[in-house]
């Protein structure tokens, strides 16, 4: 029987690739078995999955950390994945790890987060009985509410990767493996996610004035470089070359870069994401957040939305789903109709 594209790929990862990669061939699969393609391995499907998902086309929408922001080069939460992705792949590839199963969990992890970001998700977590965890969500986004109900059917290693990614302000890279995701493709990725978002945080704050160059800390700039290319050229190149003076079986950085990775993380929650000027907007969309919760729990959901039958999950999960899934503009503009006045047109 003459080989498909896809096996005789599958065959070259065997050759190619790390023996602490995750081999395509070796997934220990999709939560309901389907058909292989002839051309595309495992990690390739769920990468092109997502990629065409509507929740992925939604995050362009969704706060990273301005809200709903009106220049033109402020990031958000889709130019967040595609720069997590990116610093990701190019780990993996160095490291000789799957670059598909990577680029999959990169693209995936955030799928699950709020409008008005981090603001969105304490409200709902505040809200919704169960509590609220974006990575949680991001995982019942590719397992039941996209595709019309039926999920990605996505496979292990990429769900894994998705609940497992999220550090908030613990460690990074910590001891006990068992707090990390089981395969290296995805620990790069949790990686990768602090690496994109303290530079580009930093550089939004920048350019948005909330921060000056020279209020920076001293040592950030002699540790990992003056500017958003250098940081990131530092921080990548420490995690390849440490990781493989190490022997390559555990994903780790240096000391000193992962202090000043640290610090600056501590610097960027001090004076960026809870001075006035960005808390100040987070108080108000959550206002707006807790009272479209508290509309549609009342009121019930329009009669459009679809998604799971509300009397098999409760209407607290699916207006939770309903209001996790807006983006900032939706959300806004929602609220304006429902609890704000209009004009009386007098003919």
């Amino acid at each position: 029987m003459e080989r498909t594209i896809r096996q005789e790929m599958e065959e070259n990862e065997e050759k190619i690739l790390s023996p602490y990669a995750c081999l395509s061939k070796k997934s220990r699969g999709r939560q309901r078995p389907e058909p292989e393609c002839d051309i595309r391995v495992a990690f390739q499907r769920d990468r092109d999955r997502i990629i065409h998902c509507k929740s992925f086309r939604r995050l362009k929408y969704k706060t990273q950390v301005f809200l709903a922001p009106a220049g033109d080069h402020y990031r958000t939460r889709l130019t967040h994945v595609f720069e997590v992705s990116q610093i990701a792949r190019t780990v993996a590839v160095a490291l000789k790890l799957n670059g598909h199963l990577t680029e999959a969990i990169a693209l995936a992890h955030d799928l699950g987060h709020t409008p008005f970001g981090h603001a969105g998700e304490s409200v709902l977590n505040e809200l919704h009985p169960g509590g609220f965890r974006h990575y949680e969500q991001s995982l019942r986004v590719v397992d039941i509410l996209e595709n019309e109900g039926k999920g990605l059917n996505l496979n292990f290693e990429v769900r894994n990767g998705i609940s497992m990614h999220s550090k908030g302000r613990k460690e990074i890279l910590p001891q006990d493996i068992s707090e990390l995701p089981v395969t290296m493709e995805g620990r790069v990725v949790r990686v990768a996610d602090i690496i994109a978002y303290v530079n580009h945080d930093l550089d939004d704050a920048l350019r948005a004035g909330i921060i000056k160059e020279n209020e920076q800390p001293a040592n950030i700039y002699e540790t990992l470089g003056k500017t958003h290319s250098e940081r990131i050229n530092t921080m990548v190149k420490d995690l390849i070359y440490t990781t493989l003076n190490e022997g390559g079986a555990r994903l780790t950085m240096s000391r000193e870069i992962m202090t000043a990775i640290t610090d600056l993380r501590s610097f960027l929650f001090k004076n960026v994401y809870e001075t006035h000027k960005v808390h100040d907007d987070f108080l108000k969309a959550m206002k707006v957040v807790r009272e479209l919760y508290h509309y549609f729990l009342e009121k019930g959901l329009p009669e459009d939305v679809v998604g799971p039958d509300t009397q098999t999950i409760g209407n607290h999960r699916a207006v939770c789903d309903f209001v996790a899934g807006m983006t900032d503009r939706y959300a806004l503009d929602l609220y304006q109709d429902i609890f704000l006045p209009k004009p009386w047109a007098v003919m």
